[in-house]
């Protein structure tokens, strides 16, 4: 396979999978699931208490919970400065850095380099210390397609970056999600050791089999109320699905506050 072939131009002598993960945790597979990168909430709006759940990483973890750190690890967070890194910033022809079309306010991370990966570890290796330091039991690394989108990054680059937050996460006793990028799921948990998946809108596509072959039970599902329309299902439709993820959950695509009127939230199962 391509991946494996980038391994050994990477100069990995073994797996990144055999990192001494033995004692990271990995999430429950049954329970209440919660995704909360909008505004966070100490149980469900009818008052259940939540068993895991995905915070960012300028949140509090939730007491008695399975915690999940988010961390934008491919792409700026929104206001952040990166003007001191512009080895970092992907740039188009005209050298104006590279934003994301559904995300604006980000900026696109270019690990092509090892000098530009460096930079970008200089700035999140302090982010995963902190969701440790917090006390999270794991972090989800968001973004880790860039590299499908945007041809100009490099893949072998961006797997390099992804198996080094993998070995970071794992000094500190974290466990490590594979965020999206289904193409991706089989060499990211083989080769690259991450130890299970936060996916988005598998079931709108049809590629929960893609995650949950590879990391089983171990997959948390979030499905959003407008690519389910565009896909012409229903979330129930969703929960029918075999292949889905044990942990599967309707949320608003802003994923805002549960005071806020344009709040979503189910659950299979519920």
């Amino acid at each position: 396979m391509l991946f494996v072939a980038l391994f050994a131009l990477m100069g990995c002598s073994s797996s990144p999978a055999a990192d001494p993960a033995a004692d990271v945790a990995l999430p429950p597979t049954d329970g209440v699931f919660d995704y909360q990168l909008g505004g966070t909430s100490e149980q469900l709006s009818d008052g259940t208490p939540i068993d895991v759940v995905v915070r960012d990483a300028s949140a509090a973890p939730l007491e008695g919970a399975y915690n999940v750190c988010y961390v934008n690890g491919f792409q700026t967070q929104p206001g952040s400065d990166w003007s001191d890194r512009p080895e970092a910033i992907l740039r188009d022809g005209a050298g104006s850095p590279v934003r994301d079309p559904d995300w604006p306010d980000e900026l696109i991370l270019d690990p092509s380099a090892a000098s530009a990966r460096a930079s970008i570890l200089e700035v999140i290796t302090p982010v995963v210390d902190g969701c440790a330091e917090a006390g999270f039991d794991a972090i989800e690394i968001d973004n880790l397609d860039t590299w499908t989108r945007f041809d100009a990054i490099s893949q072998e680059g961006a797997l390099a970056l992804a198996s080094a937050y993998v070995t970071a996460a794992h000094e500190l006793g974290l466990a490590i999600a594979q965020k999206n990028a289904a193409e991706a799921a089989r060499p990211a948990h083989d080769e690259l050791g991450f130890d299970f998946a936060v996916v988005e809108e598998c079931g709108a596509y049809s590629e929960c089999a893609a995650y949950t072959d590879v990391y089983g039970d171990h997959v948390l599902q979030i499905e959003y109320p407008d690519s389910l329309t565009g896909a012409d299902l229903t979330f129930a439709d969703v929960c029918a699905d075999p292949e889905r993820a044990p942990l599967t959950i309707l949320r608003d695509r802003d994923l805002v506050d549960q005071n806020e009127a344009a709040y979503v939230y189910d659950a299979c199962g519920r």
